[in-house]
């Protein structure tokens, strides 16, 4: 089953955009389901950065990385606050996958999320979301409004919790300059060009 769901996990990271030698931060990562394939993804000329509270949960998954031979993911614990502590502009890809419990719409720390992951992503970097436990237009607005815009989006089955279960992804790219006024009004059409089903 875990092998099952490992493949299943580095399909949707390859159908989303992640690439060997990529730089990756898998923000709120839990134990590691996406991580993990992410890090075998990259390999060993990328990175991937695996946040999250839980320090239960990153050391399970620093030994899972260890004992799959993986030295190219680091922890990093935090206190609960949308601080990684990367450098501006340094990565290629965010992964918000399944922490939207934690950060409502309403709730003043989806802001600093977003405005923290605009600042460590490249120009044209990908924020790929996994929007569970919230209202998903509502989130993709906010999306929009910290400087991103909607690359394309997909349904099908997805890994939460460590099972297979119906949801979205919807990739995001950083605009550059945050100017993406000219770029949002073309992101309707290019969601639904590219709009496909992920099979498990």
């Amino acid at each position: 089953m875990a092998n099952n769901t490992e493949s299943k996990c580095r399909e949707i990271l390859i159908r989303t955009g992640v690439r060997e030698g990529q730089i990756v931060l898998d923000f709120g990562c839990g134990s590691g389901n996406y991580t993990i394939p992410a890090g075998k993804i990259v390999g060993n000329k990328g990175k991937v950065y695996a946040l999250d509270k839980d320090a239960y949960k990153l050391k399970e998954l620093a030994q899972r990385a260890k004992s799959d031979g993986l030295k190219n993911i680091e922890t990093i614990e935090t206190g609960g606050e949308p601080n990684s502590g990367l450098e501006d502009s340094s990565l290629d890809a965010v992964l918000l996958y399944d922490i939207f419990w934690y950060f409502p719409v309403t709730d003043p720390k989806l802001a600093r999320l977003l405005k923290e992951a605009y600042r460590v992503l490249r120009d044209d970097g990908l924020m790929s979301v996994y929007p569970e436990h919230i209202e998903i237009e509502e989130l993709k607005q906010e999306i929009e409004r910290a400087g991103f815009y909607l690359q394309n989006r997909f349904s099908g089955k997805v890994i939460h919790d460590g099972r297979p279960e119906q949801g979205q992804i919807l990739n995001f790219r950083k605009a550059k300059g945050n100017d993406s006024s000219s770029l949002q009004v073309n992101s309707t059409f290019v969601q639904a060009k590219k709009t496909s089903t992920i099979e498990i």
